[in-house]
């Protein structure tokens, strides 16, 4: 996980027989990259575990106790919000890890690297499900040929089958960091790193670098920008009567394709970076290789911002799942009101008499609300 405990391992691994001392008669020393990574990285990663854990949470528990998964896109906003659950879950290990080392043993080094792996991959290509869904329902409102044969796959029958496809296919690119990660000495303490053998050191990592770019940021990435162009292309075309509605629906579109961009862009840039210097051996001056892991550290905690910004883009902005959750929050009050008045009937009772002319008004305004 930690970029500059990888790389200055594998840098004291591999000049040792590649090159000789009188090349580089000193070693880079990272401790500054430990020290900053040991201070920004648990604090970041303490952040988005809080935020992350309450906007997710919050939607599970509204799909789970209340709202039925009636559409394909409730369907899709449930598997995401799972993903960045199981994402963020790791995020303390890690924090651990960079602070104090790995102390947790080997099976749990490996459970944790591919769990990370797994659902960072799968938050990134549900996105690009939300956002077919988005478009094939716009052409099936407008009545357009579904004949084709994405558009009838993309139907709610099938739902589960491409959630089924999305999570096997991140658990595919998960799968050497479980075989591969183990618990290595490093600096006089344990990290946690995947080790690939000599043999295929350069060649697979950098191949599965360059899928984890392609299936977990070119791929959503194309399908969203396709996708949202054509909705607002549909948008535009609305009655001028409609145009504040419009004109709302297209700044949306715009802030999740500009946050996802935002987001993702630097720590893919510098994901395909790592894997063409796997190959062509790019970094060749311990400064040049430090600045990058510090980029690798500040880029992938942006990154890692999405699973809390996900809520709020795909969830929250509805106006359906604004009015289930106060639903769900009008029953949780009402059965509070109820325990209470089981605790204290004469206070309770009293209350009731005093709000009962108010009550069938202050009911329907909370449910508008």
């Amino acid at each position: 996980m930690d970029v500059s405990q990888e790389d200055d391992y594998y840098y004291h691994e591999n000049t040792s027989f590649t090159f000789s001392y009188d090349d580089y008669p000193v070693l880079c020393e990272k401790s500054d990259v430990r020290s900053f990574a040991a201070l920004f990285l648990p604090i970041m990663y303490t952040a988005c575990l809080v935020v992350g854990l309450a906007g997710n949470g919050l939607v599970v528990a509204v799909y789970a106790y209340h709202k039925r998964l009636k559409t394909m896109t409730d369907t899709f906003l449930t598997h995401l919000a799972v993903a960045d659950l199981l994402l963020l879950f790791t995020l303390p290990f890690w924090a651990a890890d960079v602070a104090r080392g790995w102390e947790l043993g080997e099976v749990v080094c490996k459970i944790v690297s591919a769990c990370y792996t797994v659902n960072f991959t799968c938050c990134m290509m549900l996105l690009a499900c939300i956002s077919l869904d988005r478009y094939f329902a716009l052409a099936r409102a407008q009545g357009e040929d579904q004949r084709g044969r994405l558009q009838r796959i993309f139907t709610r029958r099938h739902c589960w089958k491409m959630c089924f496809v999305v999570w096997v296919t991140a658990f595919i690119l998960g799968l050497p960091d479980l075989v591969l990660s183990e618990v290595r000495w490093v600096s006089n303490r344990g990290v946690c790193l995947t080790i690939y053998p000599p043999s295929m050191a350069r060649g697979w990592k950098a191949a599965l670098e360059m899928a984890e770019v392609l299936l977990g940021f070119l791929l959503p990435l194309l399908v969203m920008v396709i996708c949202y162009w054509s909705v607002g292309r549909a948008l535009k075309g609305l009655p001028v009567e409609s145009r504040g509605k419009k004109w709302k629906a297209l700044r949306v579109l715009l802030i999740v394709v500009g946050v996802f961009v935002v987001t993702q862009l630097p720590y893919n840039v510098l994901k395909v970076y790592r894997a063409l210097d796997l190959v062509y051996t790019l970094v060749t001056h311990c400064g040049t290789s430090k600045v990058l892991d510090h980029a690798a550290q500040v880029s992938e905690s942006l990154a890692l911002t999405h699973c809390c910004l996900n809520p709020i883009l795909y969830a929250f902005v509805g106006s359906s799942f604004r009015q289930h959750m106060m639903e769900v929050a009008k029953k949780f009050g009402k059965r509070r009101r109820k325990r209470r008045r089981r605790e204290n009937p004469a206070e309770e009772e009293g209350m009731d008499m005093s709000f009962n002319s108010h009550s069938a008004s202050q009911e329907t305004n909370t449910f508008s609300i």
